[in-house]
């Protein structure tokens, strides 16, 4: 039979969004809200929080009533017609060739910072890393919700670590009365902080692979979120507490880490800096791959990237997925090209695709969620306004896809 195996729970949901969620972000963007906003920032994560809340609920909705690999392209193709679906999952797709390199980037480079590394080590390690996201992806879901869950469980005790290692601790740090907030540098903190929570698109992939999806995908959706959500609080406050003047936001949790815990705690922050890259690398190389055979099977069911393993896992498709980000990951190293620009253009990709879902929620939910889907749409428009002309990459990509479809469907209508 050829469909997905059911394996994962609850718990499991819970370390695959989470550690997806806190990615290379978590030893980040803290550092960066803090510059920006300082003890307005502790403002900052509560109120993204009730900005993407709606956008969880109905991508929970979504999912508990429409289970699919396909994840938003599935919920668009049923919305309105398989054709828009298509195009969204290549839209989806066109992040692989300078978003998984750029994350991989990030990971090795925790080695980089540790051991000054020479450019082919750490390309090395790079491929290793993508050797056993493939090798995870030969057990199922499962195996990496049990994973995952193991890092999330490391990068909250690191955080619980830092926030109770002196007394008082960084719990207990003064928040700014809200009539003493000022709003523009929030705002600006807010800009950065949304793509902190990119991956619930990625997360609804594994719908199918739930046990109960009716039931734990909903709830692992929304305590993932605000775990999730509350590491990156407790970060941007240690920062504030403990390291207020660092020059740059990628030094400052290594320097709270090393004036807390000493030098040789370094490799503890460094594994478990790497192991939240991975986690993030490895539900979207996943997802990637569930989302080119869910595309395969409707297309082209004959194709090998159409079938499933023996475990019911998409091994020929995650072994697309790797080789192109293993080629595109050789071309930035080889020629020494930067990445900062494209991520900011992916930016607009996953933008689109939020509201593109939003859109068919207003058409497959009803009551009060299809309400909810309008506001969430409305927000996502926001946001792609935010994003300015860096949009058009996304709005451009979708479209010479759209017209490729389109051709695409009449020559396979004229035969």
């Amino acid at each position: 039979m050829n469909e997905l195996k059911k394996e994962l729970g609850f718990t499991q949901g819970v370390g695959l969004l989470a550690t997806s969620l806190l990615g290379t972000g978590v030893f980040a963007v803290p550092a960066i809200v803090a510059q920006i906003a300082g003890y307005d920032g502790l403002w900052a994560w509560p109120v993204l929080l009730l900005l993407v809340f709606p956008i969880a609920i109905i991508f929970a909705e979504l999912g508990k009533l429409y289970p699919s690999a396909g994840g938003v392209a599935y919920f668009i193709a049923r919305a309105f017609n398989p054709q828009l679906g298509r195009v969204t999952g290549w839209a989806f797709l066109s992040v692989i060739p300078f978003g998984l390199p750029a994350a991989l980037y990030i990971a090795s480079g925790f080695w980089r910072s540790l051991f000054y590394l020479p450019p082919e080590t750490e390309l090395a390690i790079q491929v290793m890393t993508l050797a056993f996201i493939w090798c995870i992806g030969l057990f199922g879901a499962g195996a990496s919700g049990w994973i995952q869950s193991i890092i999330a469980i490391l990068i909250i005790a690191l955080v619980a670590a830092i926030c109770f290692a002196s007394s008082p601790s960084v719990l207990t740090i003064q928040w700014p009365a809200l009539t003493d907030i000022n709003l523009e540098p929030v705002l600006s903190a807010l800009a950065v902080m949304f793509w902190c929570f990119v991956g619930l698109e990625a997360f609804v992939h594994l719908t199918t692979e739930f046990k109960r999806p009716e039931k734990d995908f909903p709830r692992a959706l929304m305590i993932g979120l605000v775990l999730a959500g509350f590491i990156y609080w407790a970060c941007t406050a240690a920062v504030i507490f403990y390291a207020p003047h660092v020059s740059s936001p990628t030094i400052a949790l290594p320097y709270i880490v090393e004036t807390l815990f000493g030098q040789s705690a370094l490799w503890f922050f460094c594994i478990i800096g790497y192991l939240a890259c991975f986690a993030s690398i490895n539900i979207y190389c996943q997802s990637f791959a569930r989302l080119v055979w869910a595309q395969a099977a409707m297309d082209y069911s004959s194709s090998r990237f159409a079938q499933l393993s023996k475990r019911h896992t998409p091994v020929n498709a995650l072994s697309l997925v790797i080789l192109l980000s293993l080629f595109c990951l050789c071309v930035i190293h080889f020629f020494s090209l930067s990445l900062n620009s494209l991520l900011e253009y992916a930016n607009g990709v996953f933008v689109l695709i939020y509201l593109l879902a939003m859109i068919a929620a207003v058409k497959l939910l009803k009551g009060k969620s299809r309400i909810l889907s309008i506001i969430c749409a409305i927000i996502c428009m926001g946001l792609l306004c935010v994003i300015g002309y860096k949009s058009l990459y996304a709005i451009g990509i979708f479209a010479i896809f759209w017209l490729i479809a389109k051709k695409w469907t009449k020559c396979k209508t004229s035969h």
